[in-house]
């Protein structure tokens, strides 16, 4: 529906000079998707909607339960065990009619992440989770969307802008840049072990739906390449800047096949044990102990001639790998992702019988650290 000046719905908006018609119409056009529909996810929609994006997305496959009530306050009592996402869309649409609203009733993964996120122009991530935060990350780096992203944790909350390109930052920062690899697992609680204030994902959510507000229309200053941390006990916040790396762009897959080949809820939960670093490595090399399997498909440069190994395209790697009779088993890729999904594979196929690894990092980053 395209927007009509003097729109009284909109008239408080429409005032402020910064804005004006001009902004409501950028608004009118935008699509947001907006990942996870839950503390961070509702009040973000909410007043989205209420700006009049004119197509707003909603991915969440959970259900509505009473435990979700003291913050998520786009629902009621009355909708629990109901769909977060088809409620929400329910809930979104009374409010304003005038928008269109696309509700995905499923889980984000690595299978369909790439198809729902190519649709939207700026992404907002609500997930609580590591998994989740790492493909979504990814998924818009591949795609080159914004991503604005939230996270809370009892009384603290931050909230950044990734993947944005501007003037000064040729480069853009992206999550993996905070945090290149994920945490160990049970290293930090989520929500639902740790607890969190009603009101603190109210305030986060609130201000991740004004960054992309920012970001659409041009006015003020977004958080993008920016850290911002709110302490609700206090009222405290603080700033810090965050600057692309090199290295963490080596961590993300190189492209969209390598992206739907990744297990990403396995790489968020065992990932220490399984890898090696460059002199563990080199180490592995030298005592010529171990079999080492390039699990990149056969045309992919560059070609390695540093040392003996064997080809095995990753999506053929469990039917192949009994050619090995070695004990030891050392995969790598050009990033590190898809070897520690064969690692994972083969780990659970062998059992203790063998011991698997994959290079941390992949053989980009290996061949580049030999040059200097």
């Amino acid at each position: 529906m395209a927007y009509k000046q003097g729109n009284p719905r909109y008239q408080r908006q429409t005032a402020l000079k910064e804005l004006g018609d001009q902004g409501q119409e950028k608004l009118q056009d935008a699509k947001v998707l907006v990942i996870g529909a839950g503390g961070l996810g509702s009040p973000a929609l909410q007043y989205l909607a209420g700006a009049g994006i004119g197509t707003l997305g909603i991915v969440d496959h959970d259900l509505v339960s009473l435990s979700n009530l003291h913050r998520q306050t786009l629902y009621s009592a009355d909708d629990t065990g109901l769909s977060k996402a088809l409620r929400a869309q329910e809930i979104l649409a009374a409010l304003n009619p005038e928008i269109d609203i696309i509700s995905y009733n499923e889980m984000l993964n690595s299978s369909n992440a790439l198809n729902i996120i190519s649709g939207f122009g700026i992404i907002l991530d609500g997930t609580d989770n590591f998994a989740s935060r790492y493909l979504i990350n990814d998924a818009c780096v591949l795609l080159n969307k914004p991503l604005v992203y939230g996270a809370i944790s009892r009384f603290e909350g931050q909230i950044a802008v990734f993947n944005q390109l501007t003037n000064d930052t040729p480069v853009p920062a992206n999550y993996r840049d905070l945090f290149p690899d994920p945490p160990g697992e049970g290293e930090i609680l989520n929500c639902e072990e740790a607890g969190v204030l009603g009101t603190l994902p109210g305030i986060i959510g609130t201000m991740m739906a004004n960054e992309a507000i920012k970001l659409i229309t041009g006015i003020g200053k977004p958080l993008i390449n920016t850290l911002m941390t709110y302490n609700s006990l206090n009222n405290l916040m603080y700033e810090m800047e965050i600057q692309a790396a090199e290295h963490t762009r080596s961590l993300i897959p190189a492209d969209q096949t390598e992206f739907r080949n990744t297990d990403y809820e396995w790489l968020c939960s065992s990932r220490s044990e399984l890898e090696v670093d460059r002199v563990s490595f080199d180490r592995l090399i030298n005592d010529k102990s171990a079999t080492f399997i390039d699990v990149r498909e056969p045309d992919e440069m560059p070609f390695i001639t540093e040392f003996d190994h064997i080809k095995i395209p990753l999506g053929e790697i469990l039917e192949n790998a009994a050619v090995v009779d070695t004990e030891t088993i050392v995969l790598f890729c050009q990033s590190g992702i898809r070897s520690l999904t064969a690692a994972g594979a083969l780990t659970e196929k062998y059992g203790n019988s063998k011991k698997v690894y994959s290079l941390r990092g992949g053989i980009l980053n290996w061949k580049n650290l030999k040059r200097s």
